[in-house]
């Protein structure tokens, strides 16, 4: 798996080091109400896994609050 070195994902990695979380999903909030996540596996796999939920979870969040 290749390192991520985004701040973002940074973030996601320390609260699943912190928590001995396998995976992390963080979604945030602009000023401006847009929405952004930030996604990190343990490994390539869920890593992956990861992305596919927070992409799937951005598109319903997005859908119904900022439509």
């Amino acid at each position: 798996m290749a390192f991520n070195p985004s701040p973002k994902v940074a973030a996601a990695r320390d609260f699943a080091n912190k928590f001995d979380k396998k995976m992390v999903i963080i979604f945030s909030v602009n000023d401006d109400l847009s929405i952004e996540y930030a996604s990190y596996g343990a490994n390539k796999n869920l890593c992956s896994t990861a992305k596919t939920i927070g992409d799937f979870l951005f598109k319903k969040v997005e859908e119904e609050y900022f439509e």
